[in-house]
C-alpha cells in the first residue's frame, strides 16, 4: 500500500513539471538557508560549553555606580575575592582567581624566540576548567611558583615535541616585573577553537600576588580590580538565593577596612552569571544582563523558521491552486471506495517524498555554499553527517512535509464526490481567503527583513562616517615588546626620522574599548561628597594626542616645552561638565591620592563604542607606554610598513613585525554587526525569491484558469494591457496588504533595535518608500511575465475545447 502511494506521488510529480520544479526550488532554498542557519546558530550555542563540570561553573560579575546615576557592570573583581569567597560560602566547591595580561610576551630558549598570550590562574584551575593536561599532574603544576604552564602549540614551536618538557628552564620578557627564567611545570591541549579564552601561558598567581602587593593592582586592596574570579558551585545550589546572599560580600569587606570612606560608596553588588552563558549574554544595562549576541542566535533562528515558512506556503498554495486539475481524480476515488483518511495519506506522501527530495537538494545547495558562508560568518563550519545532524535534517524534513502538505491534503481529500462528478465544483471562498492571506504573510516578512536590513545598514553607515573625536585613519599600531620595551624613546625618535612617517608616539589602552585606567578616586576642591563618578583614563608620551588628532578645547596638550608633565592632567569635557568645574585651567584635583594640575580640556572623543555615550575621561602624561602608535602618510602605507618591518627586526631581536590598523579595530568592535548585515541581506533576497517563486506559480495557475476568459476578452478587442492589468491587481492589492501591516511591524522591530545604540541612524520615510517601492518592483516583474504570456496567447488556441 505504502510502495503504492509513492508511485502515484512520483507520476503526479512527473505530469506537471512546471508546479514541481518551482515547489523543489522554493523548498530546497528555504532548507539550505535553514540548514546553513542552524550551522551557525549550533556553533554560538556550543561556544564555552567544553567544560565537564559547565553545569555549575560560574564566573562572578561585579556592578558600581556611574556618574550618570545608572550602574555600569564589569567582569574584574579584588583580587583577593576568590579565596575569601571560598572560605565564606559552603556552597562553593572550587574557586580559582586569574588575571589575564594584554599584552603578549616573549619567550626565548636558545636563541629561539617566539611571542605567546599569557594569564595568571589560581591552584584550581585545573579543577575549575577541563583544559587537558599533556604533561603533569593537576595535583602539583603550582606547587612551584615559578612553574609555568605551556600550551601543546607553544611547545612545539619552541621544542618541536610536547613530551619530557617537564623542568626544562626558558626566558620570558613580558616588558615588567615577571621578567626571569622560568621552568615548565606541564604541557596543556590547545584550548579548543570554541572558547573564548584563547592563552599560551599559564604562570602561577601566587607569583602574580607576591609582585603586586603593594604595587598598581594590589591584590590585598579591596579598593583594586583587576582580577576574574570563577567558581564551581556545588550541586543542588540555586543561584538566585545564592545571588542574594553574596549581594554585599565586596560591600562589606570595604567598609569593615579603617579609612574605607567613599570606597564603601562607590562599590556596587556581586553576582554570579553561568560562564558558558557569557559570551550570548554579554550586554548588561543598570546592572543587569539586557542581551548580547543571543540576540542575533535569535533573529537567524526567527529568520530560519520565516525562510521555512515562506517555503512551505510557496508549497501549500501551488499544491491547493493545483487542486483545481485533481478534483476529478478524487471523486473517481472516493466513487470507488477510497477512504478520507486514505486520501489524506496519499497526498501527505506527496508532500514527503517533495519535502525528502528538497533535503537532498538542500544539502547540496549548503554544501556548496559553505565556503562562502564561513568566510562570511568567520567560523569553521563543516556539515557533518553524525547522529545528530542526521537526525536533525530528519526532522526538519518530516516537519517540513506535515506542515507543507497537512492543509492540500486536507483540502484535497474534503471534496463531494457528487458535486466533483457533475462539474459542479469551483473552489471555496475559505480557500481563495486562506490562499490570498498566506501570499500576505509572505511578503509581509518581506517587507520586514527588507526594512530591518536597510535600518541595520543605515546604522553601520552612521558607525562608519561619525566624528569620533579623533583621526583614525592611516595610523597602525603594535605592542612595545622585548628589546623595543627597555629602549622605546630611541625607537620612536628613530622611526620619526623614516620617510613617510607623518608622526609617532606611544600610550597605554586604546580608543577602542579598552582604556589604561577606570575608576572613580578623583577629588577636587568644591566636590559633593555624595558625587560619584567613574572616569576612564588614557595615558601616553608627548605627541600621542596629535599623532591621534585629539582635539583641545581649551588650555594645551603635553609638551616638552613646560617642562615635565607628570603632575599634569587633561579632562574631557564629557568629565568638567560632571565635575562641575569653573574655570578649570590651572585648578588642582586628587588623581589617586596625587595632586595634580589641570592644564587642558580636549574635546570629547569615543574611546568606547557607539552603545555607549561618551563617558568622563582623563589623560596622563606617560613614559612608561606598552603601545606604539605611528601615523604614516597616505598613498605610501605599503612602502613605509616594509622599512618599518625591516627596522623592526633588526631592533627587536628578529621578532616578526605584527601591527594593526587603527580603523580596522574600530571596525572590529562592530563585527558581529556588519556580519548580521551581510547574512541578513543575504537572507532577504533568498526569502524574496522563494516568495517570487509561489507568486510566478500562482500567476500561472491564474492564467491557465482563466484561459478561456482571456480568450472571449481578445475576440471582443481587450488590449494586452488590459488583461495583464487583470491578471495583475489582485496580487498587487496583496502585496499592498503586506505593506500596510509590516510598516508598523517594522518601525518597532527596528525601533527596539536601535534602542541600544546611544548614537542612532533615524527610522526614516526614505526606508520605508524604498521598501514599498522594492516589493511591488518585484511583484510586478514576477507576474507580468505569465501576464503578458497569457494575454499574447492565440484566442483561437484559448477558447479550443479541450
Amino acid at each position: 500500500m505504502v510502495e503504492n502511494y509513492f508511485k502515484i506521488a512520483w507520476r503526479n510529480l512527473k505530469k506537471d513539471k512546471q508546479f514541481t520544479i518551482l515547489n523543489l526550488l522554493g523548498l530546497s532554498t528555504g532548507l539550505a538557508c535553514v540548514l546553513l542557519i542552524y550551522l551557525w546558530v549550533h556553533d554560538e550555542l556550543m561556544v564555552d560549553k567544553f567544560n565537564e563540570k559547565d553545569s555549575r561553573l560560574y564566573q562572578v560579575i561585579k556592578t558600581a555606580p556611574s556618574s550618570d546615576g545608572t550602574i555600569a557592570t564589569y567582569e574584574t573583581t579584588q583580587g583577593l575575592l576568590a579565596q575569601e569567597m571560598a572560605i565564606s560560602y559552603p556552597e562553593i566547591e572550587y574557586a580559582v582567581p586569574v588575571r589575564k595580561e594584554g599584552d603578549l610576551g616573549i619567550l626565548s630558549v636558545n636563541k629561539k624566540n617566539i611571542k605567546a598570550s599569557w594569564e595568571f590562574a589560581g591552584g584550581n584551575f585545573f579543577d575549575v576548567f577541563s583544559y587537558q593536561l599533556l604533561e603533569g599532574s593537576k595535583n602539583n603544576v603550582f606547587a612551584n611558583k615559578y612553574g609555568v604552564l605551556l600550551s601543546e602549540q607553544t611547545a612545539l614551536k619552541l621544542f618541536n615535541t610536547t613530551k619530557n618538557l617537564i623542568g626544562t628552564t626558558f626566558t620570558w620578557d613580558g616588558g615588567g616585573e615577571f621578567n626571569g627564567t622560568y621552568s615548565i611545570a606541564g604541557v596543556f591541549k590547545n584550548p579548543p577553537t570554541n572558547a573564548t579564552d584563547q592563552f599560551d601561558l599559564v604562570f602561577n598567581y601566587s607569583l602574580y600576588a607576591e609582585k603586586e602587593i603593594g604595587g598598581q593592582g594590589d591584590i590585598s586592596n579591596w579598593a583594586s580590580n583587576s582580577v576574574l574570579t570563577y567558581l564551581i558551585l556545588k550541586e543542588g545550589t540555586g543561584i538566585s538565593t545564592f545571588n542574594k546572599k553574596i549581594k554585599d560580600f565586596t560591600r562589606a569587606k570595604i567598609q569593615s577596612l579603617k579609612g574605607s570612606g567613599d570606597l564603601v560608596k562607590y562599590e556596587g553588588d556581586i553576582f554570579v552569571q553561568k560562564y558558558s552563558d557569557k559570551y550570548l549574554h554579554n550586554h548588561y544595562e543598570n546592572g543587569k544582563i539586557a542581551g548580547g549576541r543571543i540576540q542575533y542566535v535569535t533573529l537567524f533562528s526567527v529568520i530560519a523558521i520565516f525562510l521555512l515558512a515562506i517555503a512551505c506556503i510557496n508549497f501549500m498554495n501551488l499544491s491547493t491552486a493545483k487542486a483545481a486539475g485533481r478534483i476529478k481524480e478524487v471523486g473517481i476515488r472516493k466513487v470507488i471506495g477510497a477512504q478520507r483518511k486514505a486520501l489524506i495519506a496519499q497526498y501527505m506522501g506527496e508532500s514527503l517524498l517533495m519535502s525528502f527530495l528538497s533535503i537532498v537538494i538542500a544539502l547540496f545547495i549548503a554544501s556548496l555554499l559553505l565556503p562562502a558562508f564561513k568566510s562570511i560568518t568567520g567560523k569553521e563550519l563543516s556539515i557533518s553527517f553524525g547522529p545528530g545532524f542526521l537526525f536533525t535534517i530528519t526532522g526538519i524534513a518530516l516537519i517540513t512535509g506535515i506542515f507543507a502538505g497537512s492543509y492540500p491534503a486536507i483540502y484535497l481529500s474534503g471534496f463531494k464526490p457528487a458535486m466533483v462528478l457533475k462539474g459542479e465544483f469551483s473552489g471555496t471562498t475559505g480557500e481563495t481567503f486562506i490562499r490570498k492571506g498566506l501570499v500576505v504573510f509572505q511578503f509581509t516578512i518581506s517587507v520586514v527583513l527588507i526594512i530591518s536590513v536597510l535600518t541595520v545598514y543605515a546604522q553601520m553607515q552612521l558607525i562608519q562616517t561619525k566624528n569620533l573625536g579623533y583621526n583614525k585613519d592611516n595610523i597602525i599600531h603594535f605592542s612595545a615588546e622585548g628589546k623595543l620595551k627597555k629602549n622605546l624613546t630611541t625607537f620612536l625618535s628613530e622611526v620619526k626620522k623614516m620617510p613617510g612617517v607623518v608622526n609617532v608616539s606611544a600610550m597605554n589602552g586604546d580608543l577602542v574599548g579598552h582604556t589604561a585606567h577606570s575608576g572613580s578616586g578623583i577629588d577636587w576642591e568644591g566636590k559633593d561628597p555624595n558625587t560619584g563618578i567613574e572616569y576612564y583614563g588614557v595615558s601616553g608620551d608627548y605627541g600621542f594626542m596629535e599623532t591621534l588628532g585629539l582635539q583641545m578645547k581649551e588650555g594645551r596638550s603635553f609638551s616638552p616645552q613646560f617642562g615635565s608633565d607628570s603632575l599634569s592632567v587633561i579632562f574631557n569635557e564629557a568629565a568638567i561638565n560632571a565635575m562641575g568645574i569653573k574655570n578649570p585651567i590651572g585648578k588642582t584635583v586628587s588623581l589617586w591620592g596625587k595632586n595634580k594640575q589641570i592644564i587642558g580640556i580636549v574635546k570629547d572623543f569615543h574611546f568606547e563604542s557607539l552603545y555607549k555615550k561618551v563617558g568622563p575621561a582623563f589623560l596622563e602624561y606617560s613614559t612608561d607606554n606598552e603601545t606604539v602608535l605611528i601615523k604614516i602618510k597616505a598613498g605610501a602605507e605599503n612602502k613605509t610598513i616594509a622599512a618599518l618591518d625591516n627596522f623592526y627586526k633588526q631592533f627587536n631581536l628578529g621578532l616578526p613585525f605584527e601591527y594593526r590598523f587603527l580603523d580596522n579595530d574600530y571596525q572590529a568592535m562592530y563585527a558581529s554587526e556588519q556580519k548580521v548585515v551581510v547574512l541578513s541581506r543575504y537572507f532577504v533576497t533568498i526569502a524574496i525569491i522563494v516568495s517570487c517563486l509561489g507568486l510566478f506559480g500562482l500567476t500561472a495557475f491564474t492564467a491557465r484558469k482563466k484561459q478561456k476568459e482571456i480568450g472571449i476578452r481578445k475576440v471582443i478587442g481587450a488590449t494586452v494591457t488590459s488583461i495583464t492589468f487583470m491578471l495583475s491587481k489582485d496580487f498587487l492589492k496583496l502585496v499592498l496588504v503586506a505593506l500596510l501591516i509590516g510598516f508598523p511591524l517594522s518601525w518597532w522591530t527596528m525601533h527596539q533595535w536601535l534602542q541600544g545604540f546611544a548614537y542612532r541612524a533615524p527610522l526614516s520615510a526614505a526606508t520605508f518608500m524604498t521598501a514599498g517601492v522594492s516589493i511591488v518592483t518585484i511583484t510586478i516583474i514576477t507576474i507580468s511575465f505569465q501576464s503578458i504570456k497569457a494575454a499574447l496567447m492565440n484566442p483561437v488556441k484559448s477558447l479550443r475545447t479541450e
